[in-house]
């Protein structure tokens, strides 16, 4: 299991969502599905029984969507860049992701800092960026600096390797001063957390992209300390925090969920899972405790 995997919002596409991303990318399968159980359709609004989550792997990283109804709206802030081995390999990618695209922010074409590149919001809005790097196809959420976020870039990169065990800076490549973005600011960094890759930019070109929940990040904690530590590292919005939610102090949305919740929610006991259930969505920060209890309560 990842410690760290992104986690897509979707009105009600997420199945249809998944199985496309699932038939683009090598080493991909669809996995688990959780379905909307009394509690969390009350809670959600959603019809009982319909699908809530259903997990899935693109390039044999782990992913999750969820049907949460038309709540949050991706952004660039946060886009998925991809490393395409050969140029056979990135047309194709792009012909079938620019199909009912929501917008190209860069045509793929060859540019001075790459043979090939491209981005664009596919048809579900969620961004992603495609570029020839002629090694193995690998995926890594990107995370854009502006806005009111510009200039805040390289401080996040150094709290999040700070915050998250195995991890490491790669390379920050800064604006020169012959650029359009201000100089020093980063025009490109490479970074691990929890040795996952991700990757960051800035620029001050008047663009402004806000990080939101469409696109978060799950944490997944083995302990009860794992997860209050990460919890007071990066929650800094008390009206943020629920159900194991919060948003750090750069507007970036993590879940921080205990590895057991899983199991608790798959049970067999369907009593049981929907005891689990409504005792989480009461939460803010999930106890590990309490979730048991729920389980065992008769």
């Amino acid at each position: 299991m990842q410690k760290i995997s992104p986690f897509l919002w979707f009105d009600t596409q997420a199945e249809e969502a998944v199985q496309f991303y699932t038939s683009l990318f090598k080493n991909s399968k669809v996995g688990d599905t959780a379905r909307y159980d009394a509690q969390s359709a009350k809670v959600s609004g959603r019809p009982e029984g319909s699908v809530m989550t259903v997990g899935f792997e693109l390039c044999g990283q782990e992913f999750a969507a969820i049907n949460g109804g038309p709540v949050f709206t991706f952004t660039p802030a946060i886009s998925l860049f991809v490393n395409c081995e050969t140029e056979a390999e990135i047309d194709q990618l792009w012909a079938k992701l620019s199909e009912g695209n929501t917008g190209i922010l860069w045509k793929l074409e060859k540019y001075p800092f790459s043979e090939k590149y491209g981005w664009l919001n596919d048809k579900y809005g969620v961004s992603w960026q495609v570029n020839l790097t002629k090694t193995p196809q690998q995926i890594s959420p990107a995370l854009l600096f502006v806005g009111d976020n510009f200039g805040k870039a390289e401080a996040a990169i150094n709290f999040y390797t700070s915050v998250f065990p195995d991890s490491s800076i790669t390379t920050i490549h800064h604006h020169g001063a012959d650029g359009d973005a201000e100089k020093g600011s980063v025009d490109f960094a490479a970074f691990t957390l929890a040795g996952e890759d991700f990757a960051a930019m800035e620029g001050d070109t008047g663009d402004q992209y806000a990080f939101t929940p469409a696109t978060s990040f799950v944490v997944n904690c083995e302990t009860q300390e794992e997860v209050d530590r990460f919890w007071e590292k990066l929650s800094a919005d008390k009206a943020a925090e629920q159900c194991g939610w919060l948003t750090d102090k750069y507007g970036i949305s993590w879940q921080i969920v205990p590895t057991i919740l899983q199991k608790l929610l798959s049970d067999s006991d369907r009593s049981k899972a929907e005891r689990v259930m409504k005792a989480m969505l009461q939460m803010k920060k999930l106890d590990i405790a309490a979730l048991k209890r729920a389980a065992e309560e008769e």
